[in-house]
């Protein structure tokens, strides 16, 4: 083996080997994930329902990168062996096959590094719940409405790809087969860590079917995405600062869904924070979804005033709605589409409206880790 390859296999290793603090920071992740099964293994832990499942979750996102940090281990062992082998040998036989291993060790060695790395990186600890996806229509009049749904069928064929699932919670519809307001819900694996790049405020560029002589107009409409809170994280809520109303949901040109007041709006009193679900027959469930909507978005406007952002709240997440507040730019005429956070502009347009938001969200992620 060359010196030049035992010189880059070395540098590899010294990477995290000479950062102490990371290393005992992924020790760290192997003691708490021994206490944990610990703890799982004791019978008297699941009497406690609640403490059983947090500990579950909290074991299963420490389950990688302690494997991982594991493997790392046995490769620099793997390594420190291989040398000592190379350097003591006699038979010019075997000291060829250890070198070739080491080379091996080599030539994997981009992505090994990567791993490593990745795991040092601080996730954020709500990557792995699942969402609440609000669109709604900003500047633009009808045309903004439309693009609201062309943005939600956007999402939809998002979350089929991802094999996710949808719980839709409330529908306004507006003229011309647009949207004013659109709640979702969003079920699955890592939803939240893809998904939370899409809050802010979404522009359009295009001709309207309505526009007689072809000029461009600009719409917009924005994005919310709340990650939804686990029960042990819910704000205390005071039953006594809650108003809730019922009325009888509606469909598409005003057509009941049933005949009877299953809809339901609930108001945080104190705040002025609303909640609403009409999407289910049951009035109790649409109750239930509407107090989980509003549990996160008191939640979130708690953890705006920690950041002493309260006079602008919501609009840190999705901005206002106007059209020079945006954080991407759909450009029909051109076929464009461009992130303004990361100054990326693919001419893939049809490809992103169809659901293929992979490339941008991949982009958004690696910006963001970096």
């Amino acid at each position: 083996m060359n010196p030049k390859s035992l010189r880059g296999l070395k540098n590899l290793t010294s990477k995290l080997v000479d950062k102490p603090k990371l290393i005992d920071k992924l020790d760290e992740l192997r003691i708490r994930y021994a206490e944990i099964t610990s703890e799982l293994e004791n019978p008297d832990t699941y009497k406690d329902r609640k403490k059983a499942e947090s500990l579950n979750k909290e074991r299963a996102k420490l389950e990688k990168p302690v494997k991982e940090f594991m493997d790392y281990q046995n490769f620099l062992k793997k390594i420190e062996d291989t040398e000592k082998l190379i350097s003591s040998e006699t038979d010019n036989d075997l000291k060829s096959i250890a070198e070739d291993d080491l080379e091996e060790y080599t030539k994997n060695k981009d992505s090994l590094e990567n791993s490593l790395m990745e795991i040092l990186v601080e996730k954020d600890p709500d990557d792995s719940k699942d969402i609440f996806l609000e669109i709604r229509a900003g500047s633009g009049g009808d045309e903004a409405g439309i693009f609201a749904g062309d943005l939600y069928k956007m999402y939809c064929k998002y979350v089929e790809k991802n094999k996710w699932s949808i719980e839709l919670m409330n529908v306004n519809e507006s003229d011309h087969g647009g949207y004013k307001e659109i709640i979702l819900k969003v079920i699955g694996d890592e939803v939240y860590s893809k998904m939370k790049f899409e809050s802010g405020t979404h522009r359009v560029q295009r001709v309207p079917e309505t526009e007689t002589q072809g000029r461009i107009h600009t719409s917009a409409a924005t994005v919310a995405i709340l990650p939804i809170v686990d029960e042990i994280d819910q704000v205390e809520i005071n039953p006594s600062d809650l108003r809730i109303d019922t009325y009888r949901a509606s469909g598409a040109g005003g057509q009941h869904v049933n005949k009877t007041d299953s809809a339901v709006r609930i108001t945080h009193i104190p705040t002025g924070t609303v909640s609403e679900c009409q999407e289910d027959r049951s009035q109790h469930k649409n109750k239930a979804k509407a107090m989980s909507f509003l549990h996160s978005k008191l939640l979130l406007n708690q953890q705006e005033k920690q950041k002493k952002d309260t006079d602008k709240e919501r609009k840190n997440i999705v901005g206002s709605g106007d059209r020079s507040e945006r954080i991407r730019t759909y450009n029909f005429p051109q076929g464009r589409i461009t992130d303004h956070r990361i100054n990326l502009t693919l001419y893939k347009l049809d490809s992103i409206l169809d659901g293929n938001i992979e490339p941008l969200i991949d982009e958004l992620q690696k910006s963001n880790s970096e």
